[in-house]
């Protein structure tokens, strides 16, 4: 052993040793530890609270999985959009008596494809369906004008456009054409029916063509003494303003004896 081993050790025995050691509690006690676990039941208590409320808010309000959202309302039910500004930009509302939108755009799609089969904006309103069936007795209303490249109606039934109190025009550049492949073609009016055409002719083609209603003129040739005969043939004959009227007919033209129906009719 060297001496500084030696001395050391000596030093190490001849040291104090003192009596009693003390030892301090480590943790929390008294008030501290009751404060502790009454925060901590407290926050059990709180949990249990939310989730009974959670489960009631499901339950009340039909919140499942399985089963539709329902929303009910004793008034009405609105859903509102708002941008990061808190700014209204669209609204959806459900009444009692109506459903509005209030939005710059509004489209309906289709399940699948995704295909736009209805949308409206300030400009127009278009509908993507294959077709538009109207099924009300009073049929479609139309304030203005509409275009479209197709009208029919449905299997055996009738296709009819009226305008009850004002005229109904159809344009097109190319022209208009109007069949009825198995039924009849009318057309009627309370006042005047025209037929123009500006560059071309008009171009009637049927095995019968039949005027009703014409006037007819009066003319005899044969002397007053004679009875008249049973008139079976007529004339048909035009005035210079375009009326039609019927004169019997003769040997020769017998449109000129008749020509006060132009004047008076």
């Amino acid at each position: 052993m060297t001496r500084e081993q030696y001395i050391l050790a000596t030093q190490q025995n001849h040291l104090p040793q003192t009596e009693n050691p003390q030892f301090y509690p480590v943790g929390i006690y008294g008030w501290r530890k009751r404060c502790l676990y009454f925060f901590v039941l407290l926050l059990l208590v709180t949990a249990i609270v939310n989730l009974a409320m959670t489960i009631w808010i499901l339950k009340v309000m039909n919140f499942t999985v399985d089963s539709p959202l329902v929303l009910q309302s004793d008034r009405n039910v609105t859903l509102n959009a708002r941008n990061a500004l808190g700014q209204l930009t669209g609204q959806l509302t459900v009444g009692a008596d109506a459903v509005e939108a209030q939005c710059k755009k509004f489209e309906v799609r289709e399940s699948e494809g995704g295909r736009v089969l209805f949308s409206a904006n300030e400009e127009e309103i278009t509908i993507g369906a294959d077709r538009l069936k109207v099924t009300g007795t009073e049929g479609a209303v139309f304030g203005h004008s509409v275009e479209t490249p197709h009208i029919r109606a449905e299997p055996s039934q009738d296709l009819k456009l009226e305008s009850p109190t004002r005229s109904l025009i159809m344009e097109a550049p190319r022209g208009v054409q109007v069949s009825a492949a198995a039924g009849d073609f009318k057309a009627t009016c309370r006042k005047e029916l025209h037929l123009q055409s500006t560059e071309g002719e008009i171009f009637l083609n049927a095995e019968t063509i039949r005027l009703g209603n014409l006037p007819v003129g009066s003319f005899s040739a044969a002397p007053p003494s004679s009875p008249a005969p049973q008139q079976t043939v007529y004339e048909l004959c035009a005035c210079p303003n375009g009326k039609l009227y019927l004169s019997p007919a003769g040997a020769g033209s017998t449109c000129h004896s008749s020509s006060s129906i132009c004047l008076w009719h």
